[in-house]
């Protein structure tokens, strides 16, 4: 189904920047940035802040992608385009932990959002023949490789505080019929294993990823969510890497909520400011549409007691892909940053 895969392959993308990050995260472990007066936490170099603590308790990467062209902008003297880019650059983003030093990456993180006082926000997508071999296929290359990495992830958060965003897509794409059955039973296990895995550490939270307000219908995910072990999980998960509203993405929570438990979620928020594009060819609607824009702010503070909070599990500003001029997947992509960032 089109949206599955909507969400899926533009997410896949962000994998491929996570060690470039993960390597800045080890560094900026030793050189986080300190509080100010107004409660913000900033970056002395990039002139890099943060909403206060109350409100938005997730980590600003001062290194990230957006930061760093906020800082290329100003030595330009583009002052009204760095001005753009420094909207997305102050927002917490989830880090993508590659298969490449997860332990390293994970530590790093958390050791850096933890002496910030902040919560690092992870994004695990490594389960084997994920995308279904599409733009973003890969994975682990085995069951017993996927835990290892899972196994190395846990390690590297420790005690510290993390909130981790399992695997988008891995269970929409059981149900969509995109991955083949014979690695069903075995995927199902892998996500069981990981969330037992991560909710057993001190100050992990983890939401298992649970689809898309337009790809289907909660009817048709609901159970497969329990055999992943979503009962288990802190929460789950929507419209990671998509574009549908927010109004529409906590209706669909809603109705899935209350087919498991009464689990709560947390959506992802980062470029459904305009809503889904709807022109041109249903499978190419999802990559590096034109017109979208940023939506709400990370924040705990919702209007729903169900809704955990808005997060931007995308990094706004990467290409899904390379369609419609955009570089290859995951690669930060500036005109597509400052188009999001003028709505």
């Amino acid at each position: 189904m089109y949206g599955s895969r909507a969400a899926a392959s533009s997410s896949r993308r962000r994998a491929a920047s996570a060690a470039v990050l993960g390597a800045a995260a080890l560094l900026l472990a030793g050189c986080s940035s300190s509080g100010g007066e107004d409660g913000k936490e900033g970056d002395a170099g990039a002139g890099i802040t943060q909403q206060p603590e109350g409100s938005d308790p997730f980590w600003v990467n001062p290194d990230g992608s957006a930061a760093r062209q906020v800082a290329s902008l100003a030595k330009s003297g583009k002052d009204d385009q760095a001005e753009r880019i420094r909207r997305i650059a102050e927002q917490p983003t989830g880090e993508w932990i590659s298969p490449e030093n997860p332990e390293e990456q994970a530590r790093g993180f958390t050791e850096a959002a933890d002496k910030a006082g902040r919560t690092a926000l992870l994004v695990l997508y490594n389960i084997p023949h994920r995308d279904c071999g599409q733009y973003s296929g890969g994975g682990a290359a085995d069951g017993n490789a996927y835990r290892s990495f899972v196994d190395s992830v846990a390690k590297g958060i420790g005690d510290r505080s993390a909130t981790v965003v399992l695997e988008p897509d891995a269970v929409l794409h059981l149900v969509d019929g995109c991955t083949p059955e014979e690695f069903h039973e075995e995927r199902y296990d892998l996500l069981k294993g990981a969330i037992a895995k991560l909710t057993a550490l001190k100050d992990t939270k983890v939401y298992l990823d649970a689809g898309n307000a337009g790809w289907g219908h909660p009817d048709q995910i609901f159970e497969p969510l329990k055999w992943a072990g979503v009962e288990q999980a802190d929460g789950f998960a929507v419209n990671v890497s998509n574009f549908y509203t927010t109004d529409d993405s906590v209706a669909y929570g809603k109705q899935l909520s209350a087919k498991v438990g009464g689990k709560p979620f947390v959506v992802d928020t980062s470029r459904n400011g305009n809503g889904p594009y709807t022109q041109g060819a249903p499978d190419e609607r999802w990559c590096n549409p034109p017109g979208r824009a940023l939506g709400e702010t990370p924040t705990t503070k919702t209007a729903d007691p169900l809704v955990d909070a808005y997060v931007w599990v995308k990094r706004p500003g990467e290409s899904d892909g390379e369609c419609k001029g955009g570089p290859k997947a995951g690669e930060w992509y500036p005109e597509y940053a400052l188009e999001l960032a003028q709505g």
